[in-house]
């Protein structure tokens, strides 16, 4: 089995995926999501259903982005945040015409459901964890597309986090299924909402069209690779929304919701003091937690770091947050010498 580093994480509890570690050969699946297409199980994030005649309103007030004028079969990113306007989870929000569909995180499924109960007061608006009625498999790589086709699935044209029914004329016997693209900043990437009872048959037909079986080991490599940050890793309580540098989380034209007028204001008045940054690093791969120092004064800290088994050789990369006044000098965290790095990385 080849090798990696990741400070901060232990893949094996990747909350994306139920999938094993790795299947024996992480450079290969690293670069499978590189390159080709990875197949992966995402059965694990919890879905919740939302229905009732005030869900739309309700649910509008309750994060960040604008789920009021949300087309059917469109969906959008997400934060909830307390009243001081800080993180307090993040979520996907789905309209399917009848009902709202809520995906996160399994570590945050208990926050999440205790959130919705709290602020539920004489709203028409019922909640239900479905997580165990809908399989979910995920394609990345830019053969995903081409994969779903040679599987016998039909790929409409559609736009990021924009789902549809597909007719499905693979070995899998499901004749029909939910195909959701993705909105990773890579672009290639896809999700599958099916049945149980026919998710490895439709895995199985996927990999028989090329598709290579990945583990959360590499899915975590590919997404430090992007810059996207995790919940729990890179997104704390603590942590802001522009901070994370996530502005597809945020409405600035929807109106009011929990912690608004906090985001509002780091709106007007232009910026945060600091930034969600990749760093590429020199030297021994720093410690999660780890300080950011320049000229012997902290300027950040380091929230996850990775060897990345990148084609032209392992690259040691880091994320964090930087504050904006260190721009430019030169950084230290513990032994290694850091420094911005544009995404993606490879």
């Amino acid at each position: 089995m080849t090798s990696t580093t990741l400070s901060g994480t232990n893949p094996s509890e990747h909350s994306s995926a139920t999938t094993a570690p790795d299947f024996g050969d992480l450079r290969a699946e690293f670069q499978a999501l590189l390159s080709g297409c990875g197949v992966y199980d995402l059965s694990a994030r919890a879905k919740i259903a939302v229905t009732g005649g005030d869900r739309v309103r309700w649910m509008n007030g309750m994060v960040s982005n604008n789920v009021r004028d949300l087309a059917p079969g469109h969906g959008v990113y997400a934060f909830m945040l307390n009243a001081q306007g800080r993180i307090q989870a993040d979520l996907y929000v789905f309209q399917r015409g009848d009902s709202l569909l809520v995906d996160t995180e399994r570590a945050q499924r208990e926050k999440v459901l205790q959130l919705f109960d709290r602020y539920i007061i004489a709203d028409d608006v019922e909640i239900a964890d479905i997580t165990g009625t809908l399989a979910v498999l995920g394609l990345a790589g830019p053969e995903s597309r081409s994969v779903l086709v040679r599987a016998g699935i039909a790929v409409p044209d559609l736009a990021p986090l924009e789902f549809r029914s597909a007719k499905c004329d693979c070995a899998c016997g499901c004749l029909e299924c939910t195909l959701v693209r993705g909105d990773d900043p890579a672009g290639t990437s896809y999700e599958i909402w099916l049945a149980p009872d026919k998710q490895k048959s439709t895995y199985d037909a996927l990999v028989a069209a090329g598709a290579i079986p990945v583990g959360a080991g590499a899915l975590e490599l590919r997404r430090i690779s992007v810059g996207i940050p995790r919940h729990g890793v890179d997104i704390r309580e603590r942590d802001l929304p522009q901070e994370t540098g996530q502005t597809r989380a945020l409405s600035f034209t929807k109106g009011c919701y929990l912690g608004q007028e906090i985001v509002e204001r780091i709106r007007s008045r232009g910026a945060v003091h600091r930034q969600f940054t990749a760093f590429a690093v020199e030297g021994t791969l720093p410690e999660a937690g780890s300080k950011i120092l320049a000229e012997e004064k902290e300027v950040g800290e380091i929230t996850i770091g990775a060897i990345l088994p990148l084609p032209g050789g392992d690259r040691a990369v880091a994320l964090g947050y930087l504050r904006r006044e260190a721009a430019g000098k030169v950084l230290r965290s513990g032994s290694a010498t850091i420094k911005p790095a544009a995404l993606p990385i490879g």
